[in-house]
């Protein structure tokens, strides 16, 4: 909230400025001339169609996997583990009956405590891979930016834009930019260790 509120007193300033500077200098520019040098992209579709961006995602579709591969082992474990207690419970006597369901209850809270892991792990991942991305096209956007003379690049969503004209919208020629500069695809996190037996 605070980056967009200091990226909304930047703008005014800057329009601010522009508009004072062309009342003292002439009549007012064409809406063109103005469109030309303020442009916006879309952050979100540059990583959902660019091609590092889909390669982090790629990877993160990996690791999920292998994660959910980990579960899901767990899981047949405790309905097996469920399956004993409910069949052969009435056979135990009552010291082995607690045993198996001490172990039950310790398995699943093992199981709970894994699934909340390996999704911390995950988002932990998902922000360095983004993170990784958007550092290396905020380099292309502010060479396009330089390149075209615009005086600000917003970020649509992040900067609360409430209109935008289709001609301001630079993503697409960014996206190009940035799969023709070619960025090392997100270097492999390392999978996670292979689930224990008991």
């Amino acid at each position: 909230m605070k980056g967009v509120l200091s990226f909304a007193v930047i703008m005014i300033v800057a329009l601010l400025a522009a508009g004072a500077g062309v009342e003292a200098q002439a009549p007012a520019a064409p809406t063109g001339a103005v469109l030309q040098r303020i442009a916006y992209i879309d952050v979100q579709r540059v990583l959902a169609r660019s091609a590092a961006g889909v390669a982090a995602r790629e990877q993160l579709e990996r690791e999920k996997a292998t994660m959910q591969k980990e579960m899901d082992a767990k899981r047949q474990e405790l309905e097996k583990l469920r399956e004993e207690l409910e069949k052969k419970g009435a056979l135990l006597t009552p010291d082995a009956r607690r045993d198996k369901q001490e172990q039950f209850d310790r398995k699943r809270r093992d199981a709970a405590r894994t699934m909340d892991d390996f999704q911390k792990e995950l988002e932990k991942k998902e922000a360095a891979l983004l993170q990784k991305v958007l550092q290396d096209v905020s380099g292309v956007i502010e060479r396009i930016g330089k390149e075209k003379g615009y005086y600000l690049i917003v970020e649509k969503r992040g900067a609360g834009v409430i209109y935008a004209a289709a001609e301001a919208d630079l993503t697409d020629e960014i996206i190009r930019a940035f799969d023709q500069q070619g960025p090392k695809a997100p270097a492999a996190a390392p999978a996670p260790p292979p689930a224990k037996k008991p």
